[in-house]
């Protein structure tokens, strides 16, 4: 059994979700629950999971639509797909979209269980790409958590998606485009300071008390977060 293993349940049968929910946390495991595809692709891409419990055949956007955008997003977190479609054909589709196993329903709870577990200790991303570092600001993507000498610094879930790429993308030019399209998830520009203001308002988090600033903005061409006083 897997202590203190969050998973989110992607499920439209509330019977169903909520007999898991039960089930999980009876096994040491902590649930969220979303109802249909959007909202778990909006919860699975803002929060952070051990594992995504998704069922297949979702309202307002499919399970292995969820499965696919995420990947798309770069966002790996370990999938077991549950699907009433269990043929070979069905697991492979599955398995190509993005899942990391597939359980056909109906199922035993503790085959689910044991698969969970196993999806749980599996890393996403490599080790050294779970934690970025510029200076002595250090973001931690598989706590979701950011310290600056080691203060923690709580940040909102956009916020930390904000700091995220910049950090992914250190020393670098980032673009008001790039933003709109990795961060805010738009392809278009909505002629709104929505990035101006959050920016604003993640740089007086991470500066707040500290002598030296990181996060400076590059006229005319977007952002950039560097440590000046290291090598180039």
């Amino acid at each position: 059994m897997v202590a203190r293993m969050k998973i989110l349940i992607i499920e439209d049968d509330l019977e169903a979700a909520a007999y898991l929910a039960k089930a999980f946390r009876e096994a040491g495991i902590v649930s969220d629950h979303a109802s249909d595809g959007e909202s778990g692709l909006f919860m699975a891409s803002e929060n952070s999971y051990d594992v995504l419990v998704v069922d297949r055949m979702l309202p307002r956007r499919d399970g292995l639509s969820v499965i696919t955008e995420l990947r798309r997003k770069d966002i790996h977190t370990p999938v077991l797909i549950l699907s009433a479609l269990g043929q070979v054909d069905d697991r492979v589709t599955g398995l190509r979209a993005g899942g990391d196993d597939y359980l056909p329903k109906p199922y035993a709870f503790n085959e689910l269980l044991a698969r969970v577990e196993v999806l749980g200790r599996r890393k996403g991303t490599p080790e050294q790409d779970m934690v970025y570092r510029v200076g002595d600001l250090e973001l931690d993507r598989l706590s979701h958590s950011v310290r600056r000498q080691g203060k923690e610094i709580p940040l909102q879930p956009r916020e930390f998606r904000l700091l995220e790429y910049l950090m992914k993308n250190a020393g670098q030019v980032v673009t008001r485009t790039m933003l709109l399209e990795n961060v805010w998830d738009y392809h278009f520009d909505p002629q709104t300071n929505v990035i101006d203001v959050h920016v604003s308002r993640l740089r007086s988090k991470i500066e707040k008390d500290f002598d030296v600033p990181l996060l400076r903005t590059v006229r005319g061409a977007g952002y950039m977060i560097k440590d000046d006083r290291a090598p180039a």
